[in-house]
């Protein structure tokens, strides 16, 4: 997965993540529109004809909520053949998931928890990224996330992502919005933590804005881009070669105008850096 970064022979794209509310504007191919990243779990169980059709159009991403990476264990056998499903009708560039567990070996806890930065939970997230990536014959890249803890361990948080792309051989999904979030609810500083990732890990970003509750940020992905997003979104840009950014609006969902004017402008960011 390396080989794709820091390679500016090779495609860059922005595009939105597809959500039911934009298949409409989807359809008319707006210009802005440049990739679709695919939420995997969306599709199961579900027709697949659909992103036949639309890979004829555009590059896609298949991005995976449950595999639950960071759990000790096998990988929920049924999940994975499902996720497969979805890989193998929409053929993306690259296959992603999260650095997190979504399910013990008694339940299905419903949404992303944190694991500790150690050796022992490095080997069992690379080990399962491998497995995820050979299963599907497709490149895996794996994205950090929002934290209400921030677990500590022997590790720190970018030592740790450094070391699980060349133990896993995958590349990071660099959610800038969830280490927005991360460092002004944990007081540390999101520049200092970027110069300290691997830049030649960073293949793709997530960008949406943020939402303050009770005096912390969140990630209700149901805002515009802020001001100092846009700002480490810029340091990114410096910091990284990246081939693509995606906005992953999940509610909220302003004109199609606003969207295609982020996208540009995202759009933009990207050639300029």
């Amino acid at each position: 997965m390396k080989a794709t970064t820091g390679n500016a022979a090779k495609p860059q794209w922005v595009g939105i993540g597809h959500r039911a509310p934009l298949r409409e504007w989807i359809a008319t191919r707006p210009s802005e529109i440049e990739c679709l990243e695919i939420t995997a779990e969306h599709f199961f169980e579900e027709s697949l004809d659909y992103l036949r059709d639309l890979r004829r159009v555009y590059p896609l991403f298949v991005h995976g909520l449950g595999l639950s990476l960071g759990a000790p264990g096998p990988i929920d056998q049924k999940t994975l053949n499902e996720f497969r499903r979805v890989v193998e009708a929409a053929d993306p560039e690259w296959i992603s998931e999260h650095v997190a567990f979504t399910r013990t070996s008694e339940v299905d806890l419903g949404h992303l928890n944190p694991i500790q930065p150690s050796a022992k939970t490095l080997d069992v997230v690379a080990a399962h990224a491998r497995e995820v990536s050979q299963f599907c014959a497709k490149p895996i890249i794996l994205e950090n996330i929002t934290t209400h803890l921030r677990l500590k361990g022997e590790l720190s948080e970018t030592d740790f992502l450094n070391r699980l792309c060349e133990k896993a051989d995958c590349g990071l999904l660099l959610d800038v919005t969830n280490l927005f979030i991360n460092a002004r609810n944990h007081h540390f500083d999101a520049r200092t933590w970027l110069r300290d990732l691997d830049p030649k890990c960073i293949v793709q970003l997530h960008v949406v804005g943020y939402m303050e509750r009770d005096g912390r940020l969140v990630d209700n992905h149901s805002a515009d881009i802020q001001e100092d997003l846009w700002e480490l979104i810029h340091a990114v840009l410096d910091h990284a070669k990246v081939r693509a950014i995606i906005v992953e609006r999940d509610g909220n969902f302003p004109a199609t105008e606003n969207l295609a004017s982020e996208l540009q402008l995202l759009s933009n960011a990207l050639r300029q850096h």
